[in-house]
C-alpha cells in the first residue's frame, strides 16, 4: 500500500471533488470481478471514487484497507459511503516498448493522380 503525505492527499480530495463513484461495491464485497474493474479504473484514471453500499462505518474503513492493499493503491479519503482511492498509473508491456513504424507499402501509398487514374479505369 503507498503512503501520502499530508500534501499530497489534499491535493488529490480536491481534484477528486468532482468525480462519480466509478465502482459500486455492494452486499458480495470485493469480489474478483470487482477487484479486476477497480484495476481497470485505477489504471485509466489514477484517481477513483468508489461507492459502497450496506456497511457500517468499521467495515468500510476495513474494506478501504484490503481495497488498497489487493490493488496496491494510497487511500485518500473515506467520507460517508464514498471511498477515494489513488495509484500512479502502471506501465504496460504495449507502451514500454514502442513498436517500430513500419514504412508504407507502395500498394496502398498512392498519391492523388494514381488515385485518380485508378477511378477512371
Amino acid at each position: 500500500m503507498t503512503e501520502l503525505t499530508p500534501a499530497e492527499r489534499s491535493d488529490l480530495r480536491a481534484r477528486a471533488h468532482h468525480l462519480n463513484p466509478v465502482v459500486t461495491v455492494a452486499g458480495n464485497g470485493l469480489t474478483p470481478a470487482v477487484l479486476a474493474e477497480i484495476e481497470r479504473a485505477l489504471q485509466a484514471h489514477e484517481l477513483i471514487k468508489v461507492k459502497v453500499q450496506g456497511a457500517e462505518r468499521e467495515q468500510r474503513e476495513a474494506l478501504m484497507q484490503e481495497l488498497c492493499t489487493a490493488v496496491d493503491a494510497a487511500p485518500v479519503q473515506h467520507i460517508g459511503s464514498i471511498l477515494v482511492v489513488w495509484r500512479a498509473r502502471r506501465e504496460d508491456e504495449k507502451t514500454a516498448a514502442p513498436a517500430e513504424k513500419k514504412p508504407a507499402r507502395a500498394s496502398t501509398a498512392k498519391s492523388a493522380a494514381a488515385f485518380a487514374a485508378a477511378a477512371r479505369r
